[in-house]
């Protein structure tokens, strides 16, 4: 009994293990997008894997991807459109796991205003918020009704996208994510109707992703951090109220009811297989960026993403 004694007295005063310590970049303030990511620290899985996870918003939205590139973090949460054309300019990056698996982008307009399809915002105004992806987008979407981006007149509205359309300076915005402007307007009493631009053309996508330098990563700690948001995942599918409790108890600024009505609409939206992907779905995205004159070739799809999981 003495010998036990003393070997459970030896075991209590042994230090623990050391947690391996990893940074992940947000793509913007925390919100019910990064819902896996906040219930996975909240609930302790990313200690039960092992990681000390800094999560960090950024300073500015478009530099989490660079930051990873530069090897200044292990992950940003990134964008699949983006991702392609990062990679055609030559950043190291790869996607690696994914947060949100489908588009949240459509093309929005007033519920009760004149435009009832694309094809009558032909001589109209549209915002936008970043140049690029979104104009073979919506070029895409315009193409379906026989309207050309030359038949619209674009306006870069900055942030202000569902201001820029309430008070009438544009008539549509792209880039709007159906998840938050849809109930931002209802909630003003300025109810919006949302084009899902997976319906009109574009290439189904996942919206929200994580990305990690392929030169540099770690494959067993990103792998780590996937199984811990995916048991995330579970969690917030099978108690998505007291998942949302958790969720919002982190800041009194998500306690409001855009955001709770937000976290309803992204809850079915999470990648229930983070690390899982499907091949074809960024061979085609690929293959549209390039027929829309946004990259000069197409790169195979083990140059876009790896399966950090696969031995």
């Amino acid at each position: 009994m003495k010998k036990l004694m003393t070997a459970i007295a030896l075991l209590a005063a042994a230090p623990a293990w050391a947690e391996d310590k990893m940074t992940v970049l947000l793509d913007w303030f925390i919100n019910p997008d990064h819902g896996p990511i906040i219930v996975a620290q909240e609930n302790g899985y990313f200690a039960e894997q092992g990681l000390k996870v800094e999560i960090v918003p950024p300073a500015d939205p478009s530099a989490p991807p660079r930051l990873v590139a530069a090897g200044q973090a292990e992950l940003a949460v990134s964008y699949q459109p983006q991702l392609h054309l990062q990679i055609h300019e030559g950043l190291p990056l790869k996607r690696v796991g994914t947060l949100v698996a489908t588009p949240l982008n459509c093309l929005l307009v007033l519920e009760d205003g004149p435009i009832k399809s694309p094809a009558d915002l032909k001589g109209k105004k549209i915002g936008f918020s970043v140049a690029g992806v979104e104009e073979a987008v919506l070029g895409t979407v315009l193409g379906k009704y026989d309207v050309t981006l030359d038949d619209v007149e674009l306006i870069n509205v900055n942030f202000s996208l569902s201001p820029s359309l309430m008070t009438g300076q544009v008539d549509a915005v792209i880039g709007a994510y159906r998840n938050f402007e849809l109930n931002q307007m209802d909630i003003e009493s300025r109810p919006g109707t949302c084009f899902y631009i997976e319906e009109e053309g574009v290439p189904s996508y996942d919206e929200l992703i994580y990305v990690a330098n392929p030169e540099t990563m770690d494959k067993d700690k990103i792998a780590r951090f996937l199984a811990a948001t995916e048991k995330a995942t579970q969690y917030i599918v099978n108690n998505p109220e007291k998942s949302w409790e958790i969720f919002a108890a982190t800041s009194p600024e998500l306690q409001d009811e855009l955001n709770a009505r937000a976290w309803v609409d992204t809850l079915p939206r999470f990648a229930l297989r983070p690390a899982g992907f499907d091949a074809g779905r960024y061979a085609r995205f690929e293959t549209f960026l390039n027929e829309s004159g946004m990259i000069d070739s197409v790169l195979p799809v083990s140059d876009i993403t790896i399966d950090v999981t696969a031995q």
